[in-house]
């Protein structure tokens, strides 16, 4: 029996992906470590691993597709001494209605059946991906959800759209495909048949409708008129990141707190480490503000947590740090782990590696995935002060802005120093106001006596 290759989950919150790029074709033997194929995460494309060994048999869903959901079957493996008689009559177990570009050339060919889908997310929660996870696609038909009924209309997606743009209904269409299945030929039969009353009506009935600007011309509405901006499709992390934001900023109860930051002593501190560093080494002010905020997480344990959707708080026991870095598309949040414990020197040779990979999407998931905490700078840009939306299921993020020269009042006088603008934005679920204000005065006390991390 063949073996059904599935959509890997290649990520805790990974619910569908787009399949960039077959790196097999039908026909090609793969032993158990070949790489697969390529597929487009929210936040990377990752290589997958083959598990079992045998010839491709079919490949199901195409190069470039989108929304391919987790568990999907994306492909059939011929197991040995089997050949393509294997497929004739193959229909995966609970399996989601799959079709390619293939199926729609040849109608007659047997299609997976498209009785039951799939619509299984993986599992959810904080922690790092497994190793299973990340390397291999799936296999086998366990973890799946059946849905959908006997009413439900078999027809090729060739043979729907042919029917949509005809006005035809696909219940008064008899299907002479296997299993009863709708396609091409039954579509252009009807149409011959179709009395001119009654194939006329639908259409004329669509070209009476009124069009939907929003398809044709999405800012007609507001008078822009369309040659004045194009239109592009949005990635699939784009996609995915807009929509995790969305629902964060819609679903948490966030509140920011803004505090000033004096930075002449971390300033010269920075020097004397740069001056003491081993050769290659230099160090940012970034990488001590990825101490700092590691330690702030020790010293103020309450808020290094998260807020479990079932009614409980994780407490973490680590003080893990994502680093928002900006790649093409987007954001992704590359992970210190143990920020608190590692010397400045080595995390600024793991940041330096994680951007540098992050920029070129070849972050594994374990990389950027089960931080405890967020830090987004945007000084470098010129940013004076900004608030970040959270990173679910962590419970804080802090904003950086810029650090520049203003008057301050020391000592009853005016004075003049460089002052950077901080706001940490909390989950109130988790952190309430009173324990935000501890973690950030512990904060600006690490970053106004950087002696003080030594200790």
């Amino acid at each position: 029996m063949p073996i059904e290759i599935l959509m890997p989950a290649l990520s805790p919150t990974m619910e569908e992906g787009t399949l960039s790029k077959w790196l097999v074709k039908e026909g090609d033997t793969v032993s158990s470590g070949d790489l697969l194929a390529e597929i487009e995460t929210d936040k990377a494309t990752m290589e997958v691993e083959a598990v079992d060994e045998g010839v491709v048999g079919k490949i199901l869903v195409s190069d470039g597709t989108e929304g391919v959901k987790v568990n999907a079957v994306i492909a059939l493996l011929l197991e040995d001494g089997e050949d393509k008689s294997a497929l004739k009559d193959y229909s995966p177990e609970g399996g989601p209605d799959v079709s390619s570009d293939k199926d729609e050339n040849n109608e007659d060919s047997p299609p997976p059946s498209s009785d039951k889908s799939s619509d299984t997310s993986p599992a959810s929660g904080g922690g790092k991906a497994s190793a299973e996870q990340v390397s291999s696609p799936v296999h086998g038909g366990g973890g799946r959800v059946a849905s959908g009924g006997g009413d439900r209309i078999k027809a090729s997606p060739l043979a729907k759209r042919m029917a949509e743009q005809a006005g035809i209904n696909l219940k008064d269409v008899d299907g002479s495909g296997p299993n009863g299945r709708i396609v091409k030929r039954d579509i252009e039969s009807f149409e011959g048949k179709a009395s001119p009353a009654k194939s006329d009506a639908p259409k004329a009935a669509a070209q009476a409708a009124p069009k939907d600007i929003s398809e044709d011309a999405p800012l007609a509405r507001y008078g822009i008129s369309e040659d004045r901006y194009t239109v592009e499709k949005a990635d699939g992390i784009t996609k995915i990141s807009a929509k995790r934001l969305t629902d964060s900023f819609r679903d948490v109860p966030h509140f920011p707190l803004t505090v000033d930051c004096e930075l002449d002593a971390l300033l010269s501190f920075r020097k004397q480490v740069n001056d003491k560093a081993p050769d290659g080494v230099k160090i940012s002010v970034n990488d001590i503000l990825i101490k700092a905020s590691g330690l702030a997480l020790k010293r103020v344990p309450e808020a290094n947590s998260s807020w479990i959707e079932d009614g409980r708080i994780a407490r973490h026991k680590h003080a893990d740090v994502s680093v928002a870095v900006a790649i093409e598309g987007g954001l992704i949040t590359p992970i210190i782990f143990d920020a608190d414990a590692k010397g400045l020197a080595q995390i600024s040779t793991e940041m330096k590696d994680l951007a540098a990979r992050a920029k070129e999407r070849k972050l594994k998931p374990e990389e950027f995935q089960g931080g405890t905490f967020s830090l987004s700078n945007l000084g470098m840009m010129g940013i004076k002060s900004f608030a970040s939306i959270l990173n679910p299921p962590q419970g804080m993020i802090l904003s950086i802005g810029a650090g520049e020269e203003r008057p301050v009042v020391k000592d009853g006088a005016l004075a003049k120093a460089t002052v950077m603008t901080v706001t940490l934005t909390c989950d109130h679920r988790v952190v309430d106001g009173a324990t935000g204000a501890r973690w950030i005065a512990a904060f600006k006390g690490f970053i106004e006596d950087p002696m003080t991390m030594l200790m």
